[in-house]
């Protein structure tokens, strides 16, 4: 099986390089893995801590559960309720919803990515597969060619379960779906194939928050690592920001118990790696939009005190971000160091603070 991906901008090609020579790998998709003996991809020795962990979803392939899952996400697509938006479009007869996407999967790109959490890099990096497309499709995402410009290729359900495969055997701690909620029928689906051919790696469901509660219910027993957003405080400014998404606070702050009701706190095993668990994200955003301290407050009154929180300091204008002046800056130090004090007033005890903070 030969797998190209489309690059639709010399800049966005531009771009992938220098992340991937950054990290001093080549990208997956200029590899051709035939014949290839897995010794010659660098692969790093497998940790007791790795071989005695048993991913969530190879249980339910075992008993026919994954694919019965993976089978009720896809008539879901039918008039199409995987997201909050619920648009009801029959996305597969090739209508696209919100997001943009019908039932053609596109990927814009898989690869060992050394740019996530350190718990989840190790020495062999996460193993990220973006989707292309989003049902959020926030002004500033950094990510606007994939998530909102349709950035990618058309690949299908097999080639999916390949990437997985092609992932473990580079020597990845973990299968990271990126922007994953339009697409978790062809996921499930995907695993249940690529789960009877070999992959034993856990599965990290990397989403901006906004889910519904009753598609992760289906999830339960697949995902072993949730790595959710939370963005915003204020549903206000979460449709200014976010294309009308008035509920994303509500509906995140439910998903966010679903998901620990699932796989509980993200705990490091004795290798560094977390293997299960849950893991915030949140962005700090200048002039305060996120409404970071109310978000940290929640967390600390509903969830352990020592739920993983990522204090992200990431934010850069990007795409639409400049139509508005409040955040079309960076964030500055005070404002992170702002967010900081928030999240420990409010008693968090197990925070990712970014490394510059602490110098």
């Amino acid at each position: 099986m030969k797998i190209q991906f489309k690059i639709s901008s010399r800049r966005q090609f531009i771009k992938s390089l220098c992340v991937f020579c950054a990290s001093g790998f080549t990208p997956l998709w200029n590899i051709n893995f035939k014949n290839k003996p897995e010794n010659e991809f660098g692969k790093e020795p497998v940790s007791p801590d790795a071989e005695q962990f048993v991913p969530s979803f190879l249980n339910l392939h075992k008993e026919g559960e994954l694919r019965k899952r993976g089978k009720i996400l896809w008539d879901i697509m039918k008039s199409c309720r995987l997201c909050p938006r619920e648009c009801g479009v029959n996305r597969i007869e090739g209508e696209e919803g919100f997001c943009h996407a019908s039932s053609n999967l596109e990927i814009a790109s898989f690869h060992p990515h050394f740019g996530e959490e350190r718990s989840l890099v190790g020495k062999g990096g996460s193993g990220t597969i973006f989707f292309s497309n989003c049902g959020l499709r926030c002004v500033f995402c950094i990510n606007w060619e994939i998530s909102q410009g349709s950035e990618g290729s058309v690949n299908n359900i097999s080639d999916l379960a390949d990437m997985m495969l092609q992932l473990q055997k580079r020597g990845c701690h973990n299968i990271n779906v990126v922007t994953p909620t339009h697409y978790s029928a062809h996921i499930v689906l995907a695993l249940d194939i690529a789960a009877g051919k070999g992959l034993r790696l856990p599965v990290v469901y990397n989403t901006c928050g906004w889910e519904r509660p009753e598609i992760l219910e289906i999830l339960d027993g697949i995902v072993d690592i949730y790595l959710p957003d939370f963005k915003y405080s204020d549903g206000k400014i979460a449709a200014k920001y976010s294309s009308e998404a008035e509920t994303y606070p509500e509906l995140t702050k439910a998903a966010l118990l679903e998901m620990h009701r699932q796989v509980g706190k993200a705990q490091p095993a004795k290798d560094g790696l977390i293997r299960r668990g849950l893991m915030i994200r949140h962005l700090v955003m200048p002039n305060n939009i996120g409404g970071t301290k109310e978000v940290m407050k929640w967390i600390a009154e509903n969830l352990p005190k020592d739920t993983y929180v990522n204090i992200m300091s990431q934010y850069r204008p990007m795409y639409k971000a400049f139509d508005f002046p409040e955040i079309s800056k960076p964030i500055s130090r005070e404002e992170y160091r702002q967010a900081i004090i928030w999240a420990e007033q409010a008693g968090l005890t197990n925070l990712d603070i970014q490394g510059w903070y602490r110098e």
